[in-house]
């Protein structure tokens, strides 16, 4: 006879996020967005999560591609049931959002 469990899902952190968002990369640089200084926000509610990321320029021909990878990666989290990814460029990506040793290691 099978078991019936009411086990919960696991709580959604932040770090789980960020976690994930690693594994989504600027196709550009071939680095990943939180390496990059790309996640501006990580909001999680619960199960609900809201992250507010930012691209190297507002005219990237590969945006709507990031944002995608972006949400199937945050989706893919063990416990998110609802996720939303939101582009920002206030304020603007800077360089200088980048670590300062890989920031030296990538000559900027």
């Amino acid at each position: 006879m099978r078991k019936h469990t009411n086990k919960k899902p696991m709580a959604v952190t932040e770090k789980d996020i960020r976690d994930a968002l690693k594994t989504v990369k600027d196709p550009e640089l071939n680095l990943d967005l939180v390496v990059l200084g790309l996640v501006y926000d990580i909001d999680v509610n619960d199960r609900d999560v809201h992250v507010v990321i930012s691209l190297t320029s507002p005219m990237c021909p590969v945006a709507d591609q990031i944002v995608l990878d972006a949400k199937n990666a945050v989706a893919g989290v063990e416990g998110v049931k609802n996720c939303e990814v939101n582009i920002t460029f206030d304020p603007p990506w800077t360089p200088d959002r980048i670590a300062p040793l890989i920031r030296s290691s990538l000559g900027l």
